[in-house]
């Protein structure tokens, strides 16, 4: 075996900067810094489809835009790690304040609209249909609930579409009891069908145009623009904006933040009101 197979493949600077501007244009994804990056995480995998050099690889991409190799990078140079109530505060704060006074706005209607962009492996929608569950109660049926949940990633949704997942850490005991189905062969959890039902899991590219049939009341958008540069996430927020209802609330990440954005206002940590 050559001695050159352990090593990263080199990547010239136009090869570099042909994807670099490729994913910032199509997926919004900023890679400028991500050189070495880029080197060690997808050099073993090109090989194993058969690249020889970053240059054939570049060609094919650019030229093919293939769904395969554009999710090999979104999956090696993104983190989808997620796990239920990340982030509990954000839970209570829909609960306790949002929720209320959403449930007053909307009580002609019954209609809630909640949109969890950039979903990953689904834990984020399912932790926001189990706040509804609890919330609602008995009432539950007599409201549309329902929570669009999107990624770019067909093997995120996938996982997510299953509903299967390892014991949630830190779940209080009656959530487990009340949501989930335990295999007692595999040690796995199901979602139930009351909360996996409840979820609309849809393909989606942050960096197109937001054409859904309704306005939203709510947006969690978590741990996504972080691969953002500044202009590419000032024109995301800008769509959102324009993609929800008045006096709606857009949550972010504790790690993340919109800057000095005109068209929303804190409430709370990581959580912005619509102005």
């Amino acid at each position: 075996m050559q001695d050159t197979f352990f090593h990263d493949l080199e990547i010239s600077d136009a090869d570099f900067n042909r994807m670099v501007n490729f994913m910032q244009k199509e997926y919004g994804m900023d890679l400028s810094k991500k050189r070495q990056l880029i080197s060690s995480r997808l050099s073993h995998s090109l090989r194993e489809r058969g690249y020889r050099d970053f240059h054939s690889f570049a060609d094919h991409l650019l030229s093919k835009k293939d769904d395969s190799e554009v999710e090999l990078i979104i999956n090696k140079l993104t983190t989808n790690y997620t796990f239920f109530l990340r982030e509990k505060d954000h839970f209570t704060y829909l609960q306790n304040t949002i929720l209320p006074e959403l449930v007053r706005r909307h009580k002609n209607d019954r209609v809630l609209s909640i949109w969890s962009a950039g979903c990953s492996s689904g834990e984020e929608p399912y932790t926001i249909s189990m706040c509804l569950k609890e919330f609602f109660g008995k009432e539950a049926s007599a409201w549309d609930t329902r929570v669009l949940a999107t990624d770019i990633s067909p093997q995120a949704l996938a996982k997510a579409r299953a509903g299967i997942y390892k014991k949630p850490a830190d779940m209080p005991a009656e959530w487990l009891n009340r949501y989930f189905t335990e295999d007692k062969a595999t040690g796995q959890y199901a979602v139930v069908p009351a909360i996996k039902n409840n979820v609309i899991f849809r393909s989606f590219n942050l960096m197109d145009p937001i054409q859904f049939r309704l306005k939203f009341d709510i947006i969690f958008c978590r741990n996504v623009m972080i691969y953002f540069n500044a202009k590419t996430r000032d024109a995301l927020v800008s769509r959102f904006h324009g993609a929800m209802l008045p006096a709606s609330y857009l949550f972010i990440s504790h790690s993340e933040s919109l800057g000095q954005n005109p068209l929303f206002r804190m409430t709370a940590p990581a959580v912005y009101l619509k102005r």
